[in-house]
């Protein structure tokens, strides 16, 4: 298991009601399945979510495929307009 900090930008740092935490996960799709158990909103804004993993994107990856480093950094990107 890594350790590392997760933060929260834009509607996913409102729903979480925190701009960062701390992690311990294996996966991507274990630290989502960890940040959103009982957290419905926050849920509902990870699922239409795009991650930075130490600022490089995941993509289309699957988050089981995507191994966390120890010490980690990942970011939960809601999409937003604007340009």
């Amino acid at each position: 298991m890594a350790k590392g900090v997760i933060r929260y930008w834009a509607a996913a740092k409102d729903a979480a009601g925190v701009a960062e935490e701390p992690f311990e996960a294996k996966t991507l799709a274990d630290l989502v399945a960890d940040v959103t158990a009982g957290r419905e909103s926050l849920a509902q804004v990870v699922r239409r979510s795009s991650f930075l993993v130490n600022g490089d994107p995941v993509g289309l990856r699957a988050h089981d495929a995507v191994a966390l480093p120890e010490g980690a950094t990942v970011e939960v990107l809601p999409p937003f307009a604007g340009g």
